[in-house]
């Protein structure tokens, strides 16, 4: 014969059966996520200096000395090995400033910490040896006789190249007429740049908005493509010109310098 158990109350029952549940749901809140949380990151004069030294270093050409600010644009986001909870995802997700992405979209799935900064690396390189290509060739410049080192620390990535190319045509051009390329304004932007002059999508344009609007600039140019994601949540007195091309970017500030011509807008 077995022992009688004891006979629960109902308070008891439910409270029994309300342990596990509340355990599921600790794990599922604590649990560390395939996840990234991306935010606003900094930005950076490509006309002035990072660290003491100049980001643009040209010789074999005579520069100008130029007014205004380019500014290239950047996210941050936890690191590859950091932990990301549910907590974490869901206070994202209500902030305007923070963004969820898949771990895998920010850093390729597999590699190491050291691995993904030398990636990164590569991509920078790729992407100012392109900038420099573009811009010596929209300039009809040749390479042979110019000579354009540039220079930005802890920063990777190809999402620079426009920012750069327009750098090296300010230094050398400005706006083709003595006047410089931002007019004196803070200028800011992102995108991809080839050899050829077309600029691509680079992703994370929202947040880069506001690390541009937070730094001072008032004008923002955005991959043509990105327009619906830069406007999603545009800060206040930042003004989005759509770019597809060097050609066309260059036309766009020049525009807005000298208040001739038409400026897009996305």
């Amino acid at each position: 014969m077995l022992p009688r158990l004891p006979r629960l109350t109902r308070p008891q029952a439910l409270t029994a059966c309300a342990l596990p549940v509340i355990g599921l749901i600790a794990t599922a809140v604590f649990a560390p996520l395939p996840f990234a949380v991306t935010q606003p990151g900094l930005t950076a004069n490509v006309l002035g200096e990072n660290r003491g030294a100049p980001v643009i270093t040209i010789s074999g050409a005579t520069t100008r000395k130029t007014t205004g600010e380019l500014r290239m644009t950047t996210i941050e986001a936890t690191g590859p090995d950091a932990s990301v909870s549910f907590g974490d995802v869901v206070d994202a997700w209500f902030r305007t400033d923070r963004a969820v992405m898949p771990r895998d979209s920010v850093y390729p799935s597999g590699q190491s910490v050291k691995e993904i900064e030398k990636y990164n690396a590569g991509e920078m390189q790729q992407s100012q040896d392109a900038a420099t290509a573009a811009a010596l060739s929209y300039l009809n410049l040749s390479a042979k006789n110019v000579k354009v080192t540039l220079k930005l620390a802890d920063v990777g990535g190809p999402s620079a190249g426009l920012l750069f190319t327009l750098g090296i045509i300010d230094k050398l051009n400005g706006d083709g007429d003595g006047g410089d390329l931002t007019g004196g304004r803070t200028i800011a932007g992102t995108g991809t740049i080839d050899d050829a002059g077309k600029v691509g999508a680079v992703g994370g344009v929202a947040l880069k908005t506001q690390a541009a609007r937070r730094d001072g600039a008032t004008v923002f140019l955005v991959p043509k493509a990105e327009c619906s994601d830069a406007k999603s949540d545009l800060p206040k007195g930042l003004r989005l010109v759509p770019v597809t091309t060097l050609k066309g970017a260059v036309s766009s500030l020049v525009a807005l310098e000298t208040g001739k011509g038409s400026v897009p807008s996305c």
